[in-house]
């Protein structure tokens, strides 16, 4: 499909051969363009110039004139947004593009400032080019008006999971969302990760990612997700499939968007970890410091028991501190 797809690409918008001219007349047309400057401000005689010539310099220059020019001619931009679609679709395909030209593209988008090239800048990011492009197309969506928010969440509620993940990660970076887009955007991508059943490895990634950004933010909406997030790492971490980082990450996750609930999972936790503990004398100082630190934070009195039969078992002073000072956060 993405052949079929690159081959129409190439065939409509990067061949001058839709102008029906001879091989002759087109070598003989780009050898006279070539040696000339920009000497129209048709915005439709340049775009006809530029598919005929394959100097890229010249290339470049007339898409930066175009980017002026351009302004509110819709025909414009559709061909500006179809060409850099098309060459990101042969780049990720394996073709050679030339970085100036793809460059030159992203400029003329961004001065044109409309917010239909959307979709072609964001197609930038996936497609594995230099970082500098990438930056460029980054850059671009940062100033050109329009919902970024709107096709942010879009891309990761309906598209592929490379994608998802690609426009979490713009929107995480990106200046110009607020942070309760942000929020919105993270509590999202949360949510759809953690459909996935296929343990598809962008997926993971952006769970993750979402989780970390979810307790920055102490985005409280996401309680709920964040349990269910909780619940999966705990299963992996017994099974070896995930890394006690991540099982600790899900641990205060839960304690910077906790509420009654999250604390009722947690001392649930800390109550079979006590126990335990008396039992055989082994646990784990890292979790178990991580869960009383987390009931601190979410301050639920319910687990003032828990949280008192530390101090009576054989944990180390920091543990039994950190549970003292949890108990003095608890709202009563």
């Amino acid at each position: 499909m993405i052949k079929k797809t690159v081959a129409v690409f190439a065939l409509v918008f990067l061949s001058p051969l839709v102008f029906g001219e001879s091989a002759n007349d087109r070598i003989d047309e780009t050898a006279r363009r070539d040696t000339t400057g920009i000497e129209t401000t048709d915005p439709l005689e340049l775009w006809a110039q530029f598919l005929l010539t394959s100097n890229t310099d010249r290339m470049a220059q007339i898409l930066i004139t175009l980017g002026t020019l351009g302004k509110g001619n819709r025909q414009i931009i559709d061909n500006l947004n179809n060409h850099l679609m098309g060459n990101n679709l042969l780049f990720r395909s394996g073709a050679d593009v030339h970085y100036t030209v793809v460059s030159a593209n992203i400029a003329a988008i961004m001065e044109l400032g409309d917010s239909s090239s959307y979709p072609a800048l964001f197609s930038v990011l996936y497609a594995g080019y230099p970082e500098v492009i990438a930056w460029e197309a980054l850059g671009a969506l940062e100033v050109i008006p329009g919902n970024l928010f709107q096709f942010l969440i879009n891309v990761i509620r309906n598209n592929p999971p490379d994608e998802k993940f690609a426009a979490f990660r713009v929107g995480m970076s990106i200046d110009r969302l607020s942070v309760s887009e942000k929020g919105r955007l993270a509590e999202t991508a949360l949510e759809q990760a953690l459909t996935d059943t296929a343990n598809n490895i962008d997926m993971n990634f952006m769970r993750y990612a979402a989780i970390n950004n979810l307790a920055q933010m102490r985005w409280t909406r996401a309680n709920a997700l964040a349990i269910r997030h909780y619940y999966r790492v705990q299963s992996d971490f017994h099974q070896g499939n995930a890394s006690k980082m991540r099982f600790i990450d899900a641990i205060a996750c839960l304690g910077a968007l906790g509420n009654s609930d999250a604390a009722l999972v947690l001392g649930l936790q800390l109550g079979l970890i006590n126990a335990r503990t008396e039992s055989t004398g082994i646990f784990d100082p890292e979790l178990t410091m991580a869960i009383v630190q987390a009931l601190g934070s979410i301050g639920f009195s319910a687990a003032f028991d828990h949280l008192l039969t530390v101090s009576n078992l054989p944990y180390p002073e920091d543990i039994v501190a950190a549970a003292g000072e949890a108990i003095s956060r608890l709202r009563w």
